[in-house]
């Protein structure tokens, strides 16, 4: 900002929150934007059923920038992994006790630019399935499958057959215990 005289004073920036310990600052540093577990559960349970995809794929659509964790480009299929924490999830979602003035906002501009996101790819003629941190294995491979429509090459066979198997030999999405 210019003033009168010429003098340009700094635009004020409110204070980024300090964490409360170095522990928790490491934690926080430690969640990743991208191959997160249930992330990479389910991209093995659709690679072994012979899907292939893009993943983190940036889309270019029209007044918006959309990165699906994963993308079946010639089906036009965007699938998205997430986070109970950071997605606000109804069931699972926890609301900080500290610095509750910047994670309040912080979490509902989250869930607003997942439904801009949503709404962008919907209206370029993309399916959006979003799948919770949560929800077991097995149903979030029948959500993509669902969602890839019929035509599929084998998949309605595999998946049959492989659901089952990948509910024993991995311990899926869902919570652990």
């Amino acid at each position: 900002m210019r003033l009168a005289t010429g003098q340009v004073y700094p635009l004020r920036v409110p204070d980024y929150p300090h964490p409360l310990s170095a522990g928790r600052s490491a934690n926080m540093r430690a969640n990743r934007r991208t191959d997160t577990k249930p992330e990479i559960a389910l991209r093995r349970a659709l690679h072994r059923l012979g899907f292939r995809y893009r993943k983190d794929y940036r889309l270019d659509l029209d007044g918006a920038r959309v990165r699906p964790d994963i993308a079946f480009t010639a089906r036009r299929v965007a699938v998205f992994v997430d986070g109970c924490f950071w997605h606000a999830c109804p069931e699972h979602g926890t609301k900080p006790a500290n610095n509750t003035w910047y994670w309040g906002p912080k979490l509902a501009r989250n869930v607003e630019r997942d439904r801009a996101a949503d709404a962008a790819l919907t209206a370029a003629g993309w399916r959006v399935v979003r799948v919770w941190e949560h929800v077991p294995l097995d149903d979030a491979v029948a959500a993509v499958i669902t969602a890839l429509g019929p035509g599929v090459p084998g998949a309605a066979r595999a998946a049959a057959a492989a659901i089952d198997d990948l509910a024993s030999d991995d311990p899926g999405i869902g919570p652990k215990g």
